[in-house]
């Protein structure tokens, strides 16, 4: 299983307080801050559902805003806040050919992840290609599945890419929430496997636990 081991840096911009290097199949890999700080159980509504009140961080919010909330300028400051991460790392930048948002699992009007990626490219120069890998079979939630040989199995076969785009390219990976690992890194392995020459990841937050 991909986790965190350990921060990389501090910043004095608020939304990019707390980064952190994450492993994977990947060649260097980081999220950028959790998602959340708190989260106390309030009790049950009147249909029986779990009421929390929950505190995020600065991007957790603009993540939540840009997903569920439709907020679509969201997407330019998580794109300028990732964006200024990714300049201060200038070895990585300079092998960066391409940006490739995560597929969606999730099918909205607007893809957040999309967005994002979109921002970024623009600012950095960059390519996005948001159809060179895609999702070709249904996979279970893994959110209740903890094993990580399970994990990897569920998501074997399960995307399919276009090697004629990643071929000898150096592709930046773009997600909005970072938890296991387990579907990036099998994205990782698939963009390896039909050539690209190194994927670096970067996930806008990640979840406090990483099962």
């Amino acid at each position: 299983m991909a986790g965190l081991v350990g921060a990389d840096g501090d910043s004095e911009d608020p939304a990019m307080s707390n980064p952190a290097e994450i492993q994977g199949a990947w060649r260097l890999g980081w999220t950028l801050d959790v998602h959340t700080t708190s989260s106390e159980f309030l009790g049950y509504d009147e249909n029986g559902r779990a009421q929390f009140q929950t505190i995020r961080s600065p991007l957790g919010e603009l993540v939540f805003q840009l997903k569920y909330r439709g907020q679509a300028q969201a997407a330019a400051q998580i794109g300028e806040a990732m964006v200024a991460f990714v300049r201060e790392r200038p070895n990585a930048l300079a092998r960066i050919d391409v940006v490739v948002p995560m597929p969606a699992s999730t099918i909205r009007p607007a893809q957040p992840v999309l967005e994002i990626a979109t921002q970024m490219g623009t600012r950095l120069g960059k390519p996005v290609l948001a159809d060179a890998i895609r999702k070709v079979r249904e996979t279970p939630g893994l959110k209740d599945v903890h094993d990580t040989e399970k994990r990897r199995e569920l998501l074997d076969g399960a995307f399919e890419v276009d090697r004629s785009r990643v071929i000898g390219k150096g592709i930046l990976l773009v997600d909005d929430l970072y938890r296991s690992g387990a579907t990036a890194n099998a994205v990782t392995v698939s963009l390896i496997g039909a050539g690209a020459s190194r994927v670096y990841f970067l996930a806008v937050t990640r979840t406090r636990s990483n099962a």
